[in-house]
C-alpha cells in the first residue's frame, strides 16, 4: 500500500469518529448543542440543522428554527472562550453574513411559498449564552 492509499484509509477510518474534545470542532459542536437547548426553551422548533449550499464557496446555516408566529429563523451560532476582542460577535463579519444569506435563499428557493424569515445569532462566550433576534437583514 502506498502513502496515498494509506493516506485515505487513515480519513476514511476516522470520518465516522465524534472530534475530538478539545478540538475547535468540538466546542462548535457542544455551543451549537447549548445553543439550540436555549432555543428550543424559548419555544422555537428546529427544522433543521447544518444546512449547506452544495458545492464550494456557499455558505452554512447552523440552524433553521420556526417561531411560535411561523417565521423562519436561521441562526448562526459563534462561540468563543470570553468577549474579549470583540467576542463572538465581532466574529460574524460582512463575508460570513453574505454565505449565511447566500444559504437562507439557496434554501427558501426549496419551498413552494417562502414565510416571513430573519437572521439570528447565538453567542456563546463561556458560560453565557446571548441570543441576538434580527441581528442582521438580507443585505449584509
Amino acid at each position: 500500500m502506498g502513502f496515498l492509499e494509506k493516506l485515505r484509509a487513515a480519513a476514511a477510518a476516522g470520518a465516522g469518529r465524534p472530534a475530538a474534545a478539545g478540538t475547535t470542532k468540538a466546542a462548535g459542536d457542544a455551543a451549537e448543542a447549548r445553543a439550540l437547548a436555549h432555543l428550543q426553551a424559548a419555544g422555537l422548533r428546529l427544522v433543521e440543522r447544518n444546512y449547506r449550499t452544495p458545492g464550494r464557496g456557499g455558505g452554512e446555516i447552523d440552524l433553521v428554527m420556526r417561531d411560535a408566529e411561523g417565521t423562519l429563523v436561521f441562526v448562526e451560532v459563534r462561540v468563543r472562550k470570553s468577549a474579549q476582542h470583540g467576542g463572538a460577535a465581532a466574529s460574524i463579519g460582512a463575508a460570513k453574513r453574505r454565505r449565511i444569506v447566500l444559504a437562507a435563499r439557496h434554501y427558501l428557493m426549496r419551498l413552494g411559498a417562502p414565510p416571513a424569515c430573519r437572521f439570528d445569532a447565538v453567542l456563546v462566550e463561556g458560560d453565557a449564552i446571548t441570543w441576538l433576534r434580527a441581528a442582521f437583514d438580507s443585505d449584509g
